[in-house]
């Protein structure tokens, strides 16, 4: 099992309200509302979806990785380094 379990209840959640913005832009958009206030909710929805990926990573960091490195049954240390910078230049993007 995952890290993810942990925090699963959370990310729900924060997917459901994401998911209810994202509804909401569009109908902002049907209704031909004022940019400004499309491209503000847009910022918020870019900012929710960077939080799920903050608790993603640090659930990964403290669950699988932690598991993996002691175990290093899975993965060679050096596996587990590249996959950290992958995310970490996927964060950055």
């Amino acid at each position: 099992m995952y890290g993810v379990h942990k925090n699963q209840h959370t990310i729900i959640n924060r997917l459901s309200r994401i998911e209810g913005q994202v509804r909401g832009i569009q109908k902002m958009v049907e209704e031909d509302r004022y940019c400004i206030d499309i491209i503000v909710q847009t910022s918020a929805i870019k900012q929710a979806i960077s939080t799920i990926e903050d608790i993603m990573l640090e659930s990964h960091l403290n669950h699988c990785l932690a598991e993996d490195s002691i175990v290093k049954t899975k993965k060679s240390t050096e596996t587990l380094q590249e996959e950290i910078l992958k995310v970490y230049k996927l964060k950055r993007k």
